[in-house]
């Protein structure tokens, strides 16, 4: 098939291939649906860099007072589904989300006072994980999410300061990206309390809105290869934002 057939395709699925990020696991215990967890009803993306809800996402339906304890060093999962709850009908071919939707998943810290009631203009935003192209195996980090079901795994770094912080979890879908606005971000924030005896809260510093600019070459860019499959001509890919926090 063409590109063009392929983009098509692409926005045909938009208006039922999204997810919701919902739920949170520490070393494979799964905390819960929607616990700690701030998440809309609706599964639409954000498709502009400078919205002021790029950090945690808009028209936040589902906020409790809960506080998930996550030690420094843990496996930690972060879950989507198509809809509130999973799947949006049996069998649902499009959850945890359209398996045309390629490209990076990242995951971000705020350290804050109060991870229930703080709002998140003006906090400082540090990245501890990423997963983008693999250019040996042409999978992204989307691949990934859907082959484990729809948990996001990554490691809470051992080097993490003790204390209350926001978790931004984000899966940039890439198929409509060849123009600006074209990509998609699925954000979601967890409220957590990490514990150790770590000392660093972040280098490279960002602020949602204000991480990313508007053309980005990891966010404005044509993933389908000469071939038309979106590999990315197997070359890398140039994740978005500041560079993970080393330990």
């Amino acid at each position: 098939m063409k590109v063009s057939g392929l983009i098509a395709l692409a926005f045909a699925s938009v208006a039922y291939g999204h997810t919701i990020f919902q739920k949170i696991s520490v070393n494979g215990a799964d905390q819960g649906q929607l616990k700690a967890v701030r998440a809309p009803s609706s599964n639409y993306p954000i498709q502009n860099v400078n919205d002021a809800d790029l950090a945690c996402n808009k028209n936040i339906q589902y906020k409790d007072g809960n506080i998930i304890n996550i030690p420094a060093g843990s496996r930690v999962g972060a879950w989507w589904g198509h809809v509130i709850g999973g799947a949006q009908v049996p069998n649902d071919p499009d959850n945890p989300i359209a398996s045309s939707h390629k490209g990076p998943v990242t995951v971000y810290l705020a350290k804050v006072n109060d991870a229930v009631n703080t709002g998140t203009n003006g906090l400082s935003w540090f990245k501890i994980a990423e997963d983008g192209f693999d250019t040996s195996s042409a999978q992204w980090g989307v691949d990934h999410m859907i082959q484990n079901g729809g948990w996001q795994y990554f490691d809470m770094p051992t080097c993490v300061a003790p204390g209350q912080y926001l978790m931004r979890v984000e899966l940039l879908a890439l198929h409509s990206a060849y123009s600006a606005g074209g990509a998609q971000f699925y954000v979601g924030c967890g409220q957590i309390n990490v514990t150790g005896s770590g000392t660093k809260t972040g280098t490279d510093l960002v602020t949602f809105p204000g991480a990313y600019p508007s053309n980005d070459p990891g966010i404005v860019i044509n993933i389908y290869g000469a071939a038309g499959a979106p590999n990315n001509n197997l070359k890398p890919y140039p994740i978005p934002g500041p560079k993970v926090l080393q330990c």
